[in-house]
């Protein structure tokens, strides 16, 4: 059930009631969301393999140890790595606006907002074959949905300087 209220709250971005209940939200549920969402994505190429290599003989479970091995493994490295880029841009830009977030929540906030590229890429691709550099698109996407997740937070205030 939070994994459904996640996914829906996560379509809502970048709406600010949307913003503030996904932040409530645990980081455990957002990696377990993430691996979810990259099972999802990589769904395309699975279905392409499994098609191409089914007259190969390898048994299903073998297959299955491969394919998550040398797919989805290394797949989910790079999200989480990419995430975390985005992430670090953002906590830049925020520096830059003047707003006091970390780095966590901005890396929790663009895992969220893959959430709509994330479906696109896989309906597109299990009908026409799609490159995978269409994915830096997407990289584009979350990147300046974040900005405008960021300009929600209020701006820090200044401290007055004490005089003595």
């Amino acid at each position: 059930m939070v994994f459904w209220r996640t996914f829906v709250h996560s379509i809502q971005l970048p709406k600010k009631q949307a913003v503030f209940k996904l932040n409530r939200i645990g980081m455990d549920i957002t990696v377990v969301y993430m691996f979810i969402l990259i099972g999802l994505i990589s769904l395309p190429a699975m279905v392409n393999l499994l098609q191409a290599d089914a007259n190969s003989g390898i048994n299903l479970f073998f297959w299955l140890i491969y394919f998550f091995m040398f797919y989805y493994l290394p797949m989910t490295i790079g999200v989480f790595l990419l995430l975390a880029l985005i992430a670090w841009i953002g906590t830049g830009i925020a520096k830059l606006l003047r707003r006091k977030l970390r780095f966590a929540l901005l890396w929790k906030m663009s895992a969220y907002l893959s959430t709509i590229p994330s479906l696109i890429y896989t309906i597109v691709a299990l009908i026409i074959p799609v490159s995978p550099h269409m994915l830096w698109i997407f990289c584009l996407y979350v990147l300046l949905f974040l900005i405008s997740i960021i300009t929600i937070y209020p701006k820090r205030r200044r401290r007055p300087v004490k005089e003595g």
